[in-house]
């Protein structure tokens, strides 16, 4: 059977029903965007609630998260938080960190490319996850450099250690 029989052969639910489908299944809190393309997913964090926008993209072929993390960057420290930024994207195999430099927000934001097989609810989970598995590792970095100065490096650093064995 070649690629096109298959592709004609199913039929793929639209990706943001499957998403809303995934989140409904895990009780997260979600409401439909403006347009059929988008939606607003909340769940909650160990260290806060993540807002996680979710767009689909037809002309792409390409399911857009952006993940929201609740602290605001003031303009005196955007420059330290770049710096940040880019050592932990240079951590990361999935996804970036970004600022948005309107208000100062700090999200995650990762994309996957969906072919004409359709999207899967396990791959949306996998992507939610990725992105609040990544937020929650790095949250206390951001911290860290805001609340107790320490240089981007330092702040890196203390997210990066890892405890091996058992005590």
């Amino acid at each position: 059977m070649s690629l096109e029989t298959l592709q004609d052969s199913q039929t793929s639910e639209h990706p943001i029903d499957v998403m809303e489908s995934l989140a409904t299944a895990h009780e997260w809190p979600c409401e439909r965007g403006e347009t059929q393309n988008d939606m607003n997913v909340c769940i909650k964090g160990h260290y806060c609630d993540f807002h996680i926008a979710v767009n689909w993209r037809p002309d792409l072929h390409g399911l857009h998260l952006a993940c929201v993390l609740d602290i605001r960057i003031l303009e005196n420290k955007r420059a330290d938080i770049c710096t940040l930024l880019a050592l932990i994207n240079e951590q990361l195999f999935l996804g970036h960190f970004d600022l948005w430099s309107v208000d100062g927000t700090i999200l995650f934001r990762n994309t996957i490319m969906v072919s004409g097989m359709g999207l899967s609810e396990m791959q949306c989970f996998e992507l939610i996850n990725n992105a609040t598995e990544t937020c929650e590792r790095f949250f206390p970095a951001f911290q860290y450099m805001l609340w107790a100065n320490q240089s981007a490096q330092d702040a890196l650093n203390t997210c990066m250690f890892e405890t091996k064995g058992e005590a």
